[in-house]
């Protein structure tokens, strides 16, 4: 089962590729998300490709694709949906929002109020909606893809630390390189790929192949071994909140997902190491005395990471 996962990876990366030339890290990072279920936060400066990789990841998996522009007077109706009396057959109707989707792009999530932020809350957790106290079941899978633009905070509202903990993922696309962007100019002159971009598989290949993950062998060393690193940011003196249990939890299926995707059926203390800042940097606080000292989360893990014994195999 595992070689099925490596494969159905491939074939969404390269497909993706067509249209995100040299962004092949951030389109495994975003499978390592779908196939744990969780959600990814993209964090990076306008133009670098954030909603033309959702729209092509949605593409790719076969998914129903739905974005919300956030804005200040956004209401969580606008999101999950609302129920109305519809006059012509004499009875209320529920009206779905765009939160009924397989891939639902959060664009610039921190503009709208904390509020309308916090209506996202059931839906990224549980995959669940409930309006008038009846509960409905959202697609699957089903991935949140929120973008921030870190420049610009002028009449934004910044994520609470709760919504920030239901993120599996932090990532930043970045700029292209020098050749990837020439390589892009000449891919995109007469039309834009991602008009004729097709499925290369379907949702429910997906949820079979996130099923599979999760038989990914993970020694008790490198359990141990992930717990501790958890752990650490709990004792650090420059972090005044380390890392929550879920955050703990979603470290260990990320690293099944990645090994996964890598045509593994277990998982190596690199795997780990790669993961450790995408999936719990933006899980901790720091403390005042290091903010003031210019200090970061991504900063503070690789010392952890550095610190914490690796587990070696007994010869």
């Amino acid at each position: 089962m595992v070689s099925i996962v490596a494969t159905l990876g491939q074939r969404v990366i390269e497909n993706v590729s067509r249209v995100m030339i040299g962004k092949e890290a951030v389109t495994e990072l975003v499978l390592v998300a779908l196939l744990c279920e969780g959600h990814v936060l993209l964090e990076d400066v306008p133009g670098v490709g954030k909603t033309t990789l959702a729209r092509a990841v949605a593409r790719s998996i076969g998914g129903d694709f739905r974005r919300i522009q956030f804005t200040p007077d956004l209401l969580p109706s606008d999101i999950i949906g609302l129920t109305y009396f519809n006059q012509r057959i004499g009875e209320f109707q529920f009206r779905a929002g765009p939160v009924f989707a397989n891939v639902l792009l959060a664009d610039e999530i921190n503009r709208a109020t904390p509020r309308t932020q916090s209506a996202l809350l059931e839906a990224m957790q549980e995959r669940t909606v409930t309006i008038e106290g009846e509960t409905m079941r959202l697609p699957r899978p089903f991935l949140v893809l929120a973008t921030e633009n870190p420049v610009e905070l002028e009449g934004t509202f910044p994520l609470p630390e709760a919504q920030l903990d239901r993120f599996l993922l932090r990532i930043q696309i970045g700029y292209p390189e020098a050749d990837e962007e020439v390589a892009m100019l000449a891919r995109f002159q007469q039309r834009n790929p991602l008009e004729e971009l097709g499925s290369v598989t379907t949702p429910g290949e997906m949820l079979q192949a996130a099923a599979a993950c999760r038989e990914v062998h993970v020694d008790k060393e490198l359990r141990w071994y992930i717990a501790e690193v958890a752990r650490a940011t709990r004792r650090h003196e420059a972090i005044e909140l380390g890392v929550s249990p879920r955050g703990t939890l979603a470290l260990f299926h990320s690293v099944q997902a990645l090994a996964a995707l890598r045509g593994r059926d277990f998982v190596l203390p690199d795997d780990v190491k790669e993961l450790v800042v995408p999936v719990l940097a933006h899980r901790i606080i720091l403390s005042p005395e290091a903010r003031l000292r210019g200090r970061d989360a991504r900063q503070l893990l690789e010392e952890i990471v550095e610190t914490v014994s690796v587990p070696v195999e007994q010869l």
